[in-house]
């Protein structure tokens, strides 16, 4: 058989009238990080925040801006391309649907992401990806000289600030999907383990009027999620304990959900916080991780890229299989029950007590 031959048929797609061959295909994925780049700048700039639900001309905005008209334009022009923005009359631009998620006011807003994913640190890492594969090292341990991210960000407080600002936004969807798709009806009392300001439990709360929740993390994080819990409707629920999940976890939850906590740590690590929240577990508690799910083969999934990232930040964080999940939750004293998929990328891995 021949495999270029083979490959070069497959790819063969037309675009424009133009044949799509291999060649043309790696070169726009090459280019990703030019599409990456030009999405932070009209982030950075606050274009879609300008434009809103108006059609705004080239010199309003870069007036508005402080940038070069001509420059400005073969951005956004570049954009519109490729369906953000839109350029409605000459020199003219409106929001398309993709381009809403730029602005800061809108729910499930990605502007922090967008932000964050090029901030120096990150940016930094993903650059260091080669020395990554050779050594196993974080990029974060080699460029600053931090063990992780956390650490980082105790150093540097404002990329931390954006860091959890870029998390909480875009968790809003993942939140709303779990939510969506698993039954919370047999579950009286919930503790959420490192959970943040408190938008899953509250998520939970606002759609389970029976349920009492328990939101648990560091002492400086859960301080913050008051309002946010008072604002939600929740806070009469939901009781705000600080602390350290590798020490000790509240007892007696008849559940207990972490969301993207998982993927942080070495199996060694995940072991001892699992096996804290076995110790407090009810006999017929339910643990509920909130992850991504690795297929096998060649199958698509945004969580494999999402390993990655993983592997530039955290030594030993990663995104696992089936047989990967149930290896630590056997470890720590549980069964995997099933997996519930979600409408986003994540699945809820439901544990039993073994």
């Amino acid at each position: 058989m021949n495999i270029t031959k083979e490959l070069a048929d497959f790819s063969r797609l037309k675009e424009n009238g133009k044949v799509q061959t291999p060649q043309n295909t790696l070169i726009q994925m090459i280019i990703g990080t030019w599409i990456s780049q030009s999405i932070y700048a009209v982030a950075k700039l606050g274009i879609a925040d300008i434009i809103k639900d108006e059609v705004k001309s080239i010199k309003e905005l870069a007036k508005a801006t402080d940038a070069d008209t001509s420059y400005l334009y073969r951005l956004l022009r570049t954009l519109a391309s490729i369906g953000i923005f839109t350029e409605v009359e000459p020199q003219r631009f409106a929001l398309t649907e993709i381009a809403q998620y730029l602005r800061k006011d809108v729910p499930h807003s990605l502007h922090s992401l967008v932000l964050m994913l090029s901030d120096e640190w990150h940016w930094n890492s993903w650059g260091d990806i080669v020395e990554i594969i050779k050594t196993g090292q974080p990029a974060l341990c080699r460029l600053y000289q931090a063990s992780n991210a956390f650490e980082y960000f105790e150093k540097n407080p404002i990329a931390g600030e954006l860091f959890n600002h870029a998390m909480s936004n875009a968790s809003k969807n993942i939140h709303t999907a779990v939510v969506d798709s698993y039954d919370f009806s047999n579950i009286n009392k919930i503790v959420d383990v490192a959970g943040g300001h408190g938008t899953l439990i509250a998520s939970i709360l606002k759609a389970n009027l029976h349920i009492q929740g328990i939101l648990f993390d560091m002492p400086n994080v859960v301080t913050g999620a008051k309002e946010l819990l008072q604002r939600e409707g929740v806070m009469s629920r939901c009781q705000t304990i600080g602390g350290n999940f590798f020490t000790s976890i509240p007892g007696d939850g008849d559940a207990y959900i972490m969301s993207h906590i998982i993927h942080d740590w070495s199996d060694e690590d995940c072991i001892k916080i699992l096996k804290n929240i076995r110790k407090g577990i009810t006999a017929k508690g339910k643990l509920l991780v909130i992850e991504t799910v690795i297929p096998s083969g060649n199958e698509y999934h945004f969580g494999k890229w999402l390993d990655l990232d993983m592997l530039t930040m955290y030594s030993g964080g990663r995104e696992r299989t089936k047989a990967e999940f149930e290896k630590i939750f056997q470890a720590a004293g549980f069964n995997l029950n099933r997996i519930v998929p979600t409408t986003s990328h994540v699945s809820v891995i439901e544990g039993i007590c073994a």
